[in-house]
């Protein structure tokens, strides 16, 4: 089921779920984060722009764009007829491509966001046969897209797919600090100096962790509900924050991503991304 089109929530950071009508954008007792290095707004790439010619055969969805370099240097690729053996040879929008006489169509690309459900692995397949996210996004594009990172398999919410490689790799580099929001709900009241705790940093078993901000949600009477807003990408790192305290985590669901919210998106569907939310992914990342 497809959402219409949409514009970037840009100020979305902390907007709730529709479905749960709450507003966590203001946690309870939740400190400023520390400023980060200012880094340079990316550029959504244009149909217009020339580019790479290892980078177009890779977007082909051929090979990789080091195989296509040794496809390149072996004399088996020509642009307008003309063979090219240089790595830095450009193609511009209107050029045939051949590769060994046979035409190269670059895929078109694609992004769409689901809102996933429990229940679903984030994976291209399974060989135990279990329910992935990919049978969710069926039918959503003929290219072939992928998930941007993973949500474990009991966590709901927000996940990007996209065949944009480059993209993809700018969004999951830890360098680039993209920031999710959580809301979580515990099986145990969460206690207030552990949510001070987890505020000034904790240590983990694979190094110190310490979240952009944390509160309760809503007014702050519920202390089963927490809202944590994080930039780290590593393993199950919500759910190991709080299993650190000895507490149970009972539902975990991603509600921002990257500025991207679920407004208009149930759960278990998917929309494509507009042309403007591409471009505030490339410029925030």
């Amino acid at each position: 089921m497809k959402k219409p089109d949409r514009k970037p929530d840009n100020g979305s950071r902390g907007k709730a779920p529709d479905e749960r009508k709450k507003d966590f954008g203001k946690f309870r007792g939740a400190g400023k984060p520390k400023p980060r290095p200012a880094k340079k707004p990316g550029k959504a790439p244009s149909e217009n722009d020339p580019i790479r010619l290892n980078k177009y055969i890779s977007n082909s969805g051929m090979c990789s764009r080091r195989d296509a370099d040794v496809m390149i240097s072996s004399g088996v690729v020509s642009i307008n007829g003309k063979t090219v053996t240089e790595m830095g040879a450009k193609v511009l929008p209107g050029d045939l491509v051949k590769y060994d006489g046979q035409s190269i169509k670059p895929e078109r690309k694609q992004y769409v966001l689901l809102n996933k459900p429990k229940n679903f692995i984030t994976t291209m397949d399974d060989p135990m046969g279990r329910k992935t996210v990919m049978g969710l996004v069926k039918g959503a594009t003929k290219e072939r897209i992928y998930p941007v990172g993973r949500l474990d398999r009991d966590t709901t919410g927000l996940l990007l797919f996209t065949n944009d490689g480059e993209l993809t790799t700018r969004l999951l580099h830890p360098s680039q600090g993209i920031k999710k929001l959580y809301h979580i709900t515990l099986r145990q009241k969460v206690q207030h100096h552990h949510i001070k705790q987890i505020e000034e940093g904790i240590e983990l078993e694979d190094g110190v962790i310490k979240p952009d901000s944390i509160a309760y949600v809503g007014d702050g009477t519920n202390l089963y509900e927490v809202g944590i807003e994080i930039h780290s990408g590593k393993n199950r790192i919500v759910r190991r924050i709080f299993e650190h305290f000895g507490y149970t985590v009972q539902k975990l669901d991603r509600v921002v991503f990257c500025g991207l919210t679920k407004k208009d998106l149930p759960r278990g569907t998917w929309r494509e991304l507009t042309k403007e939310e591409v471009s505030f992914l490339y410029m925030n990342s």
